[in-house]
C-alpha cells in the first residue's frame, strides 16, 4: 500500500515510518526540511534502509507540495502540530493549525486519498468541575484541545473513511511532553505541585501509539474518532513521582491550593528549557480528568498496551542512548 506521512522528522511520525516500512507498505515521508527528515529517519530502527523512503519537500501551511505528495497515495497520515512558531511566523498555534489542516483536507480530498489518519488530543470530557468548598466552575475546552478537535472535524469531514486517534500524554524518549516532565524532576530539587496535580489522564507509550497508527492504514474501522490511553489512571502528580523514582532520584513535593496556570507554565518552560509557546497551551488544558471515553481502541486494533512504569523505563533507556540525564 502507498502511505503518505507527514510530521516524518517528529517522534511520532519518525517511528512510524520505520514501523509501516518495516509491514511492508511503500511510504513516502512529507515535511519542510527534507534533510532533515532523513536523518531523523537514519537514525531510526528501520528493516528497510532510509533511501527506501521516498522524501518530499513540501509546506502544508502554504500548500506547497501537497498535490505532488498525495499523488496515487493510498493512505496519508497527518502528524503535523503547529504549537510553536518558526522563524518569521507570527500568528498563533490554532490559526495557524487551521489553515494547514484546510490545506490538506481538500488536497486530500482533491487526490482520491481513501483515508487520512490524524493523532489528536483526547477531547474533555467535563462541562464542570467540583471544585474546593463544593462549588461549581464552570470550564471550557482549552486553546490546545479545541484546536486539535477543529483540526479533526475538518480531515474527518473531507474523507468519509478517515480515522483519528485521541490521546493525552505520549511516553517516548522524542515525546515533548515527556521530556518536560523529565526535566522538571531533573531540575526541581522540590516538586512545587499546582492545583492541577490531582488531575488525572492515562499517559501511552509510544509503542502502543505507534501500533495504533500503523493499523488504522488498513483496519476495517472507518469514519470514527477512537480515544487512546495507557491501562494505568494516574493524576499528574503520580506521574512526576513515579518518574522521580525510576530516575532514582529523591524530589520531595509541595502542593499548592491554587492553579496561577499562565505563571506556573512559564516558570516550568524556563526551567525545563522549552518554549512558552509549548507549555502555555498545555497547562491550560488542565481543567480537570482527561480520561479516555472508553478503554475498546486497543483491543478493535490489535495492540497490546505497556504499563505506564514500563513505557518510561523504555522511553529513559532510549533517551540516555544518545544524550545523557542531568539527574543520573
Amino acid at each position: 500500500m502507498r502511505i503518505l506521512v507527514t510530521g516524518a522528522s517528529g517522534f511520532a511520525g519518525s517511528l512510524l515510518v520505520a514501523k509501516l516500512c518495516a509491514d511492508g507498505h511503500d511510504v513516502r515521508a512529507f515535511g519542510r526540511d527534507p534533510e532533515r527528515v532523513r536523518n531523523v529517519l537514519a537514525h531510526t530502527h528501520c528493516e528497510r534502509r532510509p533511501g527506501d523512503v521516498e522524501v518530499l519537500r513540501g509546506d502544508v501551511l502554504t500548500g506547497d507540495g501537497l498535490r505532488r505528495a498525495l499523488e496515487d497515495a493510498e493512505v496519508a497520515y497527518y502528524l503535523i502540530h503547529s504549537m510553536e512558531r518558526t522563524a518569521g511566523e507570527n500568528s498563533f498555534f490554532a490559526e495557524r493549525e487551521r489553515t494547514a489542516a484546510e490545506n490538506f483536507a481538500a488536497a486530500a480530498s482533491g487526490a482520491g486519498t481513501r483515508r487520512i489518519v490524524y493523532l489528536g488530543g483526547l477531547v474533555p470530557r467535563w462541562s464542570e468541575q467540583r471544585a474546593p468548598g463544593h462549588t461549581v466552575a464552570r470550564t471550557r475546552s482549552s486553546r490546545h484541545l479545541a484546536s486539535r478537535e477543529y483540526v479533526e472535524h475538518v480531515l474527518l469531514d473531507a474523507v468519509a473513511d478517515s480515522i483519528a486517534l485521541r490521546s493525552s500524554i505520549v511516553i517516548g524518549a522524542r515525546s515533548r511532553s515527556f521530556r518536560l516532565l523529565v526535566h522538571l524532576v531533573e531540575r526541581l530539587p522540590v516538586l512545587t505541585l499546582p492545583a492541577w496535580h490531582t488531575f488525572r489522564t492515562q499517559p501511552i507509550d509510544a509503542r502502543d501509539v505507534t501500533a495504533m497508527l500503523a493499523a488504522c492504514a488498513t483496519t476495517h474501522l472507518s469514519g470514527r474518532s477512537l480515544d487512546i490511553g495507557g491501562p494505568d489512571v494516574l493524576s499528574y502528580g503520580e506521574m512526576l513521582s513515579n518518574i522521580a523514582e525510576l530516575m532514582v532520584v529523591n524530589r520531595p513535593t509541595i502542593q499548592l491550593g491554587v492553579n496561577l496556570t499562565g505563571v506556573t507554565a512559564r516558570v516550568a518552560a524556563a526551567i525545563a528549557g522549552e518554549d512558552p509557546e509549548l507549555v502555555v497551551p498545555l497547562m491550560e488544558g488542565l481543567q480537570g480528568d482527561l480520561l479516555p471515553a472508553d478503554d475498546r481502541a486497543a483491543e478493535l486494533l490489535g495492540t497490546h498496551l505497556h504499563s505506564f512504569e514500563s513505557a518510561v523505563e523504555h522511553a529513559l533507556a532510549e533517551w540516555e542512548a544518545s544524550e545523557p540525564l542531568a539527574a543520573r
